[in-house]
């Protein structure tokens, strides 16, 4: 006989939420030890650049599918300051412009970095498994997948102490990007958390909203390994992948 679940309390609920993270985030991937060390290569910094470009590049995609279906304006009014924090304005630079500006300093081409065109075939996969998802589920798991931000202050913390202390394109102009999320991320999430708690708020509705979150560390884990399985070990580079001394600016 299947059990079923169980309503937690609000509390008893976040904790679960949080406990997702703690267990399944992508800081504790051996490429983001490596990263964050010191330990990558040029060329292996210049490919996760390349790969992280892809889901940059799609974050205000998702967020324009889930506005999209959004009825509510106050929700909408909320939720597209993302768009803007990503993709900026006349006056103010976004975060894919800062992330470009990151390819620059790593020694890559923008141009080629923002075509995707080296982007591997499984990042890619993963990045559109998860702008399908926003789109195409309730729009409790498609806030809740967001929930990851929960946990990004840390590791944007870890990795702007490691990449200034080892490598040598690393200055205040350059790791900009992770600069501007610790200022942006905290609103984001505390919107997004309060949203999840207040309208997952029955057993099914709670164990969808855990399950989103799961997925979407499931999806950020996924690009690391397919980074670490091409350029680090065993370095099998997929067909039309990047290569290293591809790419490089002139």
């Amino acid at each position: 006989m299947t059990q079923q679940p169980v309503r937690l309390s609000r509390e008893d609920f976040e904790a679960r939420l949080r406990r997702i993270g703690e267990e399944r985030y992508h800081d504790k991937h051996p490429f983001h030890h490596r990263l964050h060390s010191g330990q990558c290569t040029p060329d292996q910094v210049r490919a996760w650049v390349i790969n992280r470009y892809m889901y940059q590049s799609r974050i205000p995609m998702k967020d324009a599918a889930l506005l999209s279906r959004c009825e509510d304006p106050t929700l909408r009014r909320i939720w597209r300051s993302r768009i803007e924090d990503h993709d900026g304005s006349a006056e103010r630079p976004g975060g894919i412009e800062r992330w470009l500006k990151l390819a620059a300093a790593v020694g890559l081409d923008r141009d080629y970095v923002a075509s995707a065109g080296g982007v591997l075939p499984a990042t890619r996969f993963a990045v559109e498994s998860y702008v399908r998802f926003v789109r195409e589920r309730s729009l409790l798991e498609a806030i809740a997948s967001s929930l990851t931000e929960l946990f990004a202050p840390k590791i944007h913390t870890k990795r702007i102490a490691g990449l200034l202390e080892h490598y040598d394109f690393a200055n205040e102009d350059s790791i900009s990007y992770f600069r501007n999320r610790l200022d942006e991320a905290p609103k984001d999430v505390a919107f997004g958390l309060t949203y999840v708690l207040d309208h997952a708020n029955t057993a099914e509705k709670q164990e969808a909203a855990a399950a989103a979150l799961t997925f979407k560390t499931d999806v950020l884990w996924a690009m690391l390994d397919a980074l670490y399985s091409a350029y680090v070990e065993p370095g099998h580079i997929p067909p039309g992948a990047w290569r290293p001394g591809k790419g490089l600016r002139a």
